[in-house]
């Protein structure tokens, strides 16, 4: 799990208190449009349109694209992501990943476009940078819009282009766990200046729309000015957090490097990485022990550790049982991974004995499996 980066607390009650004494609440406010101008510029894009989470952001996206039918999207992703687009009435169509990487397979999204197929939404997983140049070139083919769930990978790139300027258009999470955070909230940022006009109409009750301009009418997505004082003191120590994840990286990729079987996921070192999630995969033939009973034992040490993303949203309800599908990749990558503790609040020693659990754990990996199987 990684935590939310350094705070300076009296930098956000003075915003705070700026935004009390001039009666500015929400609505656009000079903090959501400042937080705005400083996203759009991190990405590299014209236009940031901010919202109250990713979520919405997702679903404005889906309503000013006006789509319909299905879109295709990895199942490896929170769950957020698929639900996002069904709650406004749009079928998710999931498919496999790269088992080497972990991201979307470009070729599986090209199989799966169909007469049905209104939108590709691909996902940077965990930060790290899916194949967008790829997909850029399978969406132009077939003339459908490419977006891209964002949400880890604020601060990143993919063959050297900031992460935010692919497709047209991108959505970032600023939820309380994320390297930046705002509390809540979520921005879609765009080079298309029509599409985020379009977007900020939306999320403000449709208000700016021309008549007939939406069959959806409009929504209150817009992100508040306590949220936006919250994510502007956030990003100003946005180096200072990614410093320090580096760090813990380093530190666990040193400490586990050589325990059998457990495995950290990589980060380019040609790209600029946020380095927000500490993702681990366990070859439970090598360890002897399986990830969810890893977990257990960490959390009997009082360590939080989770399976990220397990089960993949294929194989979870509504979806389970209303679009059966096998996706091999997904379903081995998700019950191997775990995502470890990590973000300003965990120190180095705090991640040596994370390690020296995890090396007992494996260490005894079959003694404990036994144990567990006899009750």
């Amino acid at each position: 799990m990684s935590s939310p980066g350094p705070v300076d607390r009296g930098r956000l009650f003075d915003r705070i208190n700026w935004a009390l004494d001039n009666r500015w609440l929400s609505n656009g406010g000079p903090l959501a449009l400042e937080f705005e101008g400083r996203i759009a510029e991190l990405a590299g894009v014209r236009n940031c349109v901010s919202a109250c989470n990713a979520t919405v952001g997702l679903q404005l996206l889906c309503q000013a694209a006006e789509l319909t039918g299905e879109v295709i999207m990895p199942s490896l992703t929170f769950v957020a992501t698929a639900h996002a687009v069904r709650w406004i009435g749009l079928d998710p169509v999931f498919v496999d990943i790269d088992p080497l990487t972990g991201q979307v397979d470009p070729a599986c999204v090209a199989e799966a476009i169909g007469p049905r197929t209104s939108a590709i939404l691909a996902v940077h997983l965990w930060g790290r940078a899916c194949p967008a140049e790829e997909l850029e070139k399978i969406a132009a083919a077939h003339g459908l819009p490419l977006f891209f769930d964002s949400a880890h990978a604020i601060g990143c790139t993919a063959g050297g282009r900031p992460i935010g300027g692919f497709g047209t258009a991108e959505v970032f999470s600023f939820h309380a766990t994320k390297v930046v955070n705002g509390f809540e909230g979520g921005a879609i940022v765009t080079d298309d200046d029509a599409f985020a006009q379009r977007l900020r109409s939306l999320q403000n009750f449709g208000i700016g729309l021309p008549p007939g301009g939406s069959p959806a009418g409009g929504t209150n997505g817009k992100m508040s000015e306590a949220s936006a004082a919250m994510a502007l003191t956030s990003l100003d120590a946005f180096e200072q957090a990614v410093e320090c994840n580096r760090a813990n990286f380093e530190t666990y990729l040193t400490e586990l490097a050589a325990t059998p079987g457990i495995f950290v996921m990589p980060h380019d070192r040609r790209e600029s990485n946020n380095y927000q999630y500490l993702i681990v995969e366990l070859d439970e033939d090598l360890t002897g022990l399986g990830r969810d009973l890893l977990i257990e034992l960490l959390r009997a040490e009082n360590v939080v550790a989770k399976p990220y993303f397990s089960p993949a949203c294929h194989q979870l309800e509504p979806y389970a049982s209303r679009q059966p599908v096998r996706l091999p990749h997904t379903e081995r990558l998700a019950s191997r991974v775990l995502a470890l503790p990590t973000g300003s609040s965990v120190s180095r020693e705090s991640i040596r004995r994370i390690c020296d659990v995890i090396r007992l754990a494996v260490a005894k990996g079959p003694e404990v499996t036994a144990r567990r199987q006899k009750g």
